[in-house]
């Protein structure tokens, strides 16, 4: 199996230092270079697992091998979606454009979307995310709690904004007070990148 066909870790689109006071540098360093990185190698380590098992002929506990595929793609997955809807603090503190219509149309005012995601990031059972999605049936945007990185997913609905609530994204900040740390993300949202998603979802 090439390298083209694994997993890397994508480069942050700031410095490690740019999200300041809200996530500072050593927070974000360890999570994206160690916590990050290690889901980018579990998954690549099961995939030449799956490739070497294939080409000797052995078997697999294929429950629990997918079991922990899915654990770790999606710990990729959403830890890059997650970089790429954060911006340091000098944007906008509220969504525009189509994205700012879908939330009114759906949850009547941005305070009221704001209430319900950062009670669904608090409230998350162990580990895991909030995420804002998108349904293309219905056209709405929808609050996803993720539990893990792959628990009560919603099926091939897009996903347009995350927060990870796992205490590797905020212990050395906020130490064990999560609603802290929710409060704190709303300093750091790029609207205009989650936008873009929206936009690119209802093509």
């Amino acid at each position: 199996m090439g390298s083209e066909r694994l997993y890397s870790l994508p480069p942050l689109p700031y410095d490690y230092k740019d999200l300041t006071p809200h996530m500072s540098e050593e927070q974000l360093r360890v999570h994206h270079m160690k916590h990050h990185q290690a889901y980018v190698n579990g998954a690549n380590a099961i995939l030449q697992r799956l490739e070497k098992a294939r080409r000797e002929g052995a078997d697999l506990d294929m429950k629990a091998t997918l079991k922990e595929l899915s654990f770790n793609i999606g710990g990729h997955v959403l830890h890059s979606l997650f970089w790429g809807n954060l911006a340091p603090p000098r944007g906008a503190k509220e969504p525009g454009g189509a994205l700012g219509k879908a939330i009114a149309d759906e949850f009547g005012s941005f305070e009221r979307f704001k209430k319900e995601f950062s009670q669904a990031a608090i409230s998350v059972e162990g580990s895991g995310w909030a995420a804002l999605s998108w349904c293309r049936q219905t056209g709405r945007p929808i609050i996803m709690q993720i539990e893990k990185h792959n628990a009560n997913v919603y099926p091939m609905f897009r996903i347009l904004m995350v927060l990870d609530v796992f205490e590797h994204a905020y212990y050395m900040d906020y130490k064990n007070e999560r609603a802290k740390f929710v409060e704190a993300f709303w300093n750091l949202v790029d609207w205009e990148a989650v936008n873009k998603r929206l936009e690119e979802a209802m093509r």
